[in-house]
């Protein structure tokens, strides 16, 4: 079982080491800088074996080099991204798979946000790394791909184990819940959600991770397929791909 530290950063970065403890390795999720992670590092008397990146983007990656100077560690990102992130030493596609000691994460590829993006499954551990596809009650915008794209790539987190946890990396919830009550106001578990937030905001916690559960049943961008989600946008039996990118319009003018 993966041990997860959480590293607030920036204004709503979120950075993740995870320590594999019988195989003694450790690997860091998008590190926006080196410095948080260096003392946390230190802190536990880990040595950093890897550096797993979910896309290009500078908040994700600027502390890359950094930390490989500081401790040897090897860069593991997209083969889309090869000319994009710097000091990659193993590229990995959709499908592939790695190893963290003990632990071992499938990559799936995610285009939407970004052409590159890719996300980190770890099945033992019920945990997702999925960068900014899916967010806390959201999902990222759409930069590079198209909303068929991002559409697609939600769909194959739509069917991962309900229990998954979604560490994702930004502190997005609240102002993503705003939106979603425009979606679904009737909705009682997002009601509960945001009042579980707020009281999370409130005492200075993180809202996330969250689990695959609770944004199925809170997320507008994984309800593209619920009724009311359709009659609040005049979209009643049109293609769930079309509900999702005129959420995805309206978001983004939000």
């Amino acid at each position: 079982m993966l041990e997860i530290v959480q590293l607030p950063v920036l204004n709503d970065n979120y950075i993740y080491i995870l320590h594999e403890p019988i195989g003694n390795q450790t690997a860091v999720v998008d590190p926006s800088l080196a410095g948080p992670v260096l003392d946390a590092l230190n802190d536990k008397g880990w040595r950093l074996n890897y550096i797993f990146n979910t896309h290009h983007h500078h908040d994700h990656i600027g502390g890359n080099l950094e930390l490989k100077q500081q401790t040897g560690c090897r860069i593991i990102a997209s083969a889309f991204d090869k000319h994009r992130i710097p000091g990659i030493d193993r590229t990995v596609e959709h499908g592939d798979k790695i190893n963290l000691g003990e632990e071992t994460f499938e990559i799936f590829a995610t285009p939407g946000h970004t052409n590159g993006h890719i996300v980190y499954y770890c099945e033992s551990s019920k945990a997702l790394f999925c960068g900014d596809t899916l967010f806390s009650l959201g999902c990222g915008r759409l930069f590079e791909g198209t909303a068929e794209q991002m559409w697609n790539s939600l769909q194959l987190i739509k069917a991962l184990p309900e229990s998954t946890r979604i560490y994702c990396a930004h502190e997005y919830t609240k102002a993503n819940g705003n939106f979603a009550l425009t979606i679904e106001a009737d909705n009682p578990a997002l009601q509960r959600r945001l009042e579980e937030v707020a009281t999370l905001v409130a005492r200075n916690q993180p809202t996330v991770p969250s689990t695959l559960s609770q944004e199925l049943s809170t997320n507008p961008f994984l309800r593209e397929q619920c009724v009311a989600v359709q009659e609040t946008l005049g979209m009643l039996d049109q293609e769930p791909v079309d509900v999702f990118a005129r959420i995805r319009q309206l978001k983004d003018r939000f």
